[in-house]
């Protein structure tokens, strides 16, 4: 189904079976790194052992700039339920939950994990109870990150699972991620083990402390993972909701047509900027880069598509205020930092070009010339170690400004479905 929240939709139009192996139990708590510390290599992060991303998404600090939903007030005993698609299988999982931008101690009562079925529902006979450090339930520091201990949960590439959390307090303002494309479902009481979805009667469009979903067993390389960083167009705002057609998702489908599935990681945050910080749209991109990307398991490539907010965030109609103008010259020092930053960890960047914004809010003669300057520089410079033209990819042939209306979600900025494959499919596989 399309996603019905017109008042979201106009505001982001502005936007650019199971095995019974022991598991080793690796529960964490951590506290944010305080500014300037080193982001931890790639595929060490986490702790020792062989676990690797399967899923991820970037965390908010608490905000409404579309309309209602629950991050601002959080939640007070109750059970929320969310359903995510993973991109590498395995036969045991963990969670990771983030309170990035929590003001008091967080406090898990509980959560577990199982596989979809329809709406809130799971399937019988898959829920497993989720431990940290052998407790099932944890406190989570302010600003700090929590891993489940790993359960035994047999689990496919491109498979769904359920993550639900109970919360028995009250947790005050929830860290999430706005743009889900995808339904969470809440309960009043204690319902993580329930089978059924009937007690879930509240739904929203975002995920809720949930950030990561990672996988133990199977015979991927320690190694492989693909990042995909940006804005709303990496986040796959247009996309039908709860059909996983973001161009992350579409490239995860086409590598495991291809025979070789990948783990493919979404860390788009819709009207995310690489050089300026917003109130709602995730700290700058130069910055939530190293927590985002750089603290991922076994990531081999990334792929970074953004820049398009940092040219239109500063006209009057942004969400929050305008933000300060950005120059080419600005813009182009803060990929070149995002390149940076990724080859200090030896990850593969692969640079994309932005996509036309004709007959979009953002569209001007001044913005046009910028993003035309950004992507001749992306395009030309050899900075990064491989180009996706995203541009031409999705751009109508007849008028290469504007997006091919078949492309078009709408708001002649985002893509629909058809154009987050048109999208996936420019990747070269090889260069990934």
């Amino acid at each position: 189904m399309r996603t019905t929240n017109t008042l979201r939709r106009a505001g982001i139009a502005l936007l650019a079976a199971t095995t019974l192996t022991t598991l080793p139990l690796t529960a964490t708590a951590t506290a944010a790194a305080p500014a300037g510390t080193t982001a931890a290599p790639a595929g060490t992060a986490h702790g020792a052992g062989p676990w690797r991303g399967a899923w991820a998404a970037s965390p908010q600090a608490p905000s409404a700039p579309f309309g209602p939903n629950w991050s601002q007030r959080g939640f007070s005993n109750h059970t929320v339920r969310q359903v995510v698609r993973v991109t590498a299988g395995g036969t045991a999982a963990r969670i990771e939950l983030s309170h990035r931008y929590g003001t008091t101690p967080l406090r898990i009562t509980g959560a577990t994990v199982a596989r979809t079925a329809a709406g809130g529902a799971v399937q019988p006979g898959t829920v497993r109870h989720l431990t940290f450090g052998h407790g099932r339930s944890v406190t989570v520091p302010v600003g700090g990150t929590v891993l489940s201990d790993g359960v035994p949960l047999r689990l496919k590439a491109l498979e769904s699972v359920t993550v639900t959390l109970h919360l028995a307090g009250d947790t005050g303002p929830a860290t999430f991620h706005h743009a889900a494309g995808a339904t969470s479902y809440r309960a009043t009481g204690d319902h993580r083990s329930d089978v059924s979805g009937a007690a879930f009667r509240e739904t929203s469009s975002s995920w809720y402390y949930l950030t990561g979903v990672e996988v133990l067993g199977g015979k991927a390389p320690r190694r492989d993972a693909i990042v995909a960083f940006g804005d709303s167009i990496t986040d796959g705002v247009g996309a039908t909701q709860d059909a996983d057609n973001r161009y992350p998702d579409e490239l995860a489908e086409r590598l495991a047509a291809a025979g070789a599935p990948r783990a493919v990681l979404n860390h788009g945050i819709g009207g995310n900027q690489v050089v300026n910080d917003t109130t709602w749209a995730g700290e700058k991109g130069i910055e939530r880069f190293k927590k985002d990307v750089l603290t991922e398991r076994g990531v081999r490539t990334v792929i970074v598509l953004e820049g398009i907010n940092d040219i239109g965030g500063s006209g009057p109609g942004f969400p929050g205020g305008p933000t300060p103008e950005v120059s080419v010259e600005r813009l182009i020092d803060g990929h070149r930092e995002l390149i940076r930053q990724a080859r200090a960890k030896g990850v593969r960047v692969v640079g994309a070009t932005l996509t036309p914004i004709k007959g979009s809010p953002y569209d001007t003669p001044e913005n046009e010339a910028r993003r035309d300057a950004v992507n001749r520089w992306i395009r030309t410079s050899g900075a990064y170690d491989a180009v996706v033209d995203f541009d031409r990819a999705v751009a109508d042939p007849a008028d290469p400004d504007r997006m091919l209306p078949a492309y078009d979600s709408g708001d002649h900025l985002h893509p629909g479905d058809a154009g987050y494959r048109a999208m996936a499919e420019a990747l070269d596989l090889d260069e990934l």
